[in-house]
């Protein structure tokens, strides 16, 4: 029940015993804050202009551009499932539904080479006919049924949506059915004349982080006004969300309250009254065949017993409720094995593990009140990731993939029988590729992994195109994965990938991720640069061939590192970034990211945010290499203030820079297949251009 990255958390440190902040100093580019604005715009589609001119003048924009788009159009794709009530829904965009369309099919039929589809919403069509560019942001369906949905519609992509209810048996939006104006709203079922409901309910409703704090409990057939409050949280926490799932054979109504990013209350609604699970803030809690299945990210002691860090224990859900502390333990984690992710089924508990960043799936069952471990013969050296689960039952599906290997598409069934349903093509020539794991040695001396994806017959002399990628941020782990648009449009050919795993990621527990927050983020960006100096120092690539590129918190480390050493990288493609951190807690969603990264509000975390916060760090008389900034103007999650300002600061002190932004896609790269291939053309001819 880990929150989405979407999500962040807000803290409001107490004051400073330095004194009170000195006020920031003016910033001449803050006029680019103003997202849509008619003047912001105007140098946007100026910018627009140049980047593309000069990127399209180059001899593989138009290759790459036509190779990108084939492979985001192509239909040879794993259409992914969502089973529900006997049937399999998908969502699918192709060239003739470039906003896509929500479907369904039968088991039986989603199992075949060609599955025979029944278009639900048409989302071009819908657009159309509404004159709004909507885009498709989910569907909430009551269990046992299924036929009641709370369908989440976007403008442009952007994290706040439109909530409509939905009958499944007229395939109509229900002309008097519950409907949230947009706004970054949670709803979840509690039977089929209730919701729980956070949203924008007006003035002070929401927290400084830009979500609900207030859940109520609203009824079919009355005015939103008249919803009763269950829940409300302080302004200057993160957020209240609504959830539910189905757990043995009722719907559990679940408020969730996030005071910060990484802590957490969660409440069971059961009639009238809200139950705290009292379990650890920073704990991930689940349910599964009756039991409290929780994870955790630091010890604790419950029942007279401590429970390590990384652990995953788990209880009966009543005897909790009563007051039992007698927790099994599920997992536990070791110096080189970590939990990656849990999932649940209606009684199996499924553990993602990671063996020194290399990827295993266990099933949990209970037989006879002791937890049984079977592993799942999915093949090694990949990825193995859980990708749907049916809280009715125990059948799951699962995908491997690899840098090397396209994506395939497993169903296990209730009896573990398993079988091959869906593979995808290769979408690219893989041939003379070798993927290799190498360590490189911190500043600290920490050993940092990285994968790296390069022809086997490459000279060891400096000269490969290389790209180096990570994102050490949230707990987040960088496995490996097969991207068939990396592949087409840099692998094949002949350029190389380096994936770091460093200090901030998830890749080794919750500590590796809590050895670079706050304070210590420096050593994300030293792990990252030690990758960078051993790729050179083995010859691999050299400065001239070595770009680097990232997104989102991405882009922070990608900032950073070009600002504090230029001297490694031959260009950087900075993506929908963060970059400010003087400003960063002003952003649509920036206060939420307090915990991970400190607050420049207070005299002393400002102290360690200033050293490397790019925005204040660029200079005009240091060198640097050629930099790429790339955002969408509906961002409502990181905003394009970032990514803006940067640039124009940086051409204003005569830094070669390109600039890019899309003017829909939300917090990535566009919503048609279009817009996501010129988006990622213009990053890859922009490294072509400068690294080969």
């Amino acid at each position: 029940m880990r929150l989405p990255l979407a999500l962040g958390t807000l803290c409001l440190a107490a004051p400073s015993l330095l004194g009170a902040q000195s006020p920031a100093p003016a910033d001449s580019f803050a006029w680019l804050a103003d997202a849509h604005g008619a003047k912001p715009m105007e140098w946007v589609l100026a910018q627009n202009k140049l980047t593309l001119d000069t990127l399209r003048a180059l001899p593989v924009y138009d290759t790459l551009y036509r190779r990108i788009l084939a492979v985001i159009t192509t239909p040879d794709r794993i259409a992914y499932p969502t089973p529900m009530s006997g049937h399999v829904y998908n969502f699918w965009t192709d060239s003739a539904h470039p906003r896509g369309i929500w479907r369904r099919t039968t088991p039986v039929s989603y199992i075949t080479a060609t599955p025979a589809w029944e278009t639900i919403i048409d989302v071009d069509a819908l657009s159309a006919a509404e004159h709004v560019t909507w885009a498709w942001a989910g569907a909430d369906c009551r269990p046992p049924e299924f036929v009641d949905c709370l369908v989440n519609l976007s403008r442009g992509g952007a994290d706040a949506t439109e909530v409509r209810e939905f009958d499944l048996n007229t395939r109509r939006f229900v002309a008097d059915g519950f409907h949230l104006a947009e706004a970054k709203s949670s709803v979840a079922w509690v039977d089929a004349s209730t919701v729980l409901v956070a949203t924008d309910f007006g003035a002070g409703s929401m927290t400084t982080s830009g979500y609900a704090r207030i859940v109520k409990r609203w009824r079919r057939g009355t005015p939103l006004a008249s919803a009763v409050t269950i829940f409300e949280s302080p302004a200057s926490d993160m957020g209240t969300f609504a959830t539910s799932r189905w757990e043995r054979d009722r719907i559990l109504p679940i408020v969730y309250h996030a005071p910060t990013f990484f802590d957490h209350e969660v409440f069971i609604v059961i009639r009238d009254s809200l139950i705290k699970l009292d379990v650890p803030k920073d704990a991930d809690p689940n349910f599964a065949a009756g039991q409290l299945v929780v994870y955790l990210r630091k010890p604790w002691t419950a029942g007279g017993r401590e429970f390590a860090t990384g652990s995953v224990i788990a209880i009966d859900l009543a005897a909790f409720l009563g007051g039992k502390r007698d927790f099994q333990v599920i997992v536990a984690q070791t110096s080189r094995i970590t939990v990656d992710a849990v999932s649940t089924t209606k009684n199996d508990v499924l553990v993602s593990l990671l063996d020194n960043v290399r990827n295993e799936l266990h099933r949990y069952r209970l037989v006879n009140g002791r937890w049984e471990d079977a592993r799942i013969p999915a093949p090694a050296l990949g990825t193995v990731s859980v990708a749907a689960t049916d809280a009715m039952t125990d059948d799951y599906f699962f995908d491997f993939e690899g840098f090397l290997q396209p994506t395939s598409l497993y169903h296990v069934t209730e009896s573990g029988e398993l079988q091959l349903v869906k593979q995808r093509k290769p979408m690219f020539d893989a041939k003379g590729l070798e993927v290799s794991q190498r360590w490189a040695t911190s500043a600290d001396g920490t050993k940092v992994p990285y994968f790296l994806v390069r022809r086997a017959d490459a000279p060891r002399d400096g000269t490969t195109p290389t790209i180096l990628t990570a994102y050490g941020g949230f707990q987040v782990s960088e496995l490996p994965y097969y991207s068939a648009t990396r592949g087409a449009a840099w692998l094949e050919r002949g350029g190389a990938e380096a994936v770091a795993n460093i200090r901030g990621g998830g890749e080794f527990g919750p500590e590796w991720h809590r050895a670079a927050q706050k304070a210590n983020r420096q050593r994300a960006y030293d792990d990252f640069t030690a990758v960078a100096r051993d790729l050179i120092a083995a010859k691999l690539t050299s400065p001239s061939h070595l770009g680097i590129e990232g997104g989102s918190n991405g882009g922070l480390l990608v900032g950073v590192a070009f600002t504090q050493h230029p001297e490694l990288y031959g260009a950087v493609s900075c993506q929908v970034p963060l970059l400010d951190m003087r400003g960063y807690t002003k952003l649509q969603a920036g206060a939420s990211w307090i915990d991970e990264y400190g607050d420049p509000d207070q005299p002393d975390q400002w102290a360690y945010l200033s050293k490397y916060s790019p925005y204040q760090n660029v200079a005009a008389d240091r060198r640097y290499p050629p930099v790429l900034f790339t955002t969408t103007t509906s961002d409502d999650r990181v905003g394009p203030e970032q990514a803006r300002k940067m640039a124009a600061k940086m051409e204003a002190m005569g830094h070669k820079v390109l600039f890019f932004e899309n003017v829909e896609g939300g917090h990535g790269a566009g919503d048609t297949p279009e817009q996501q291939a010129t988006y990622r053309t213009v990053g890859y001819a922009f490294l072509w251009g400068q690294l080969k």
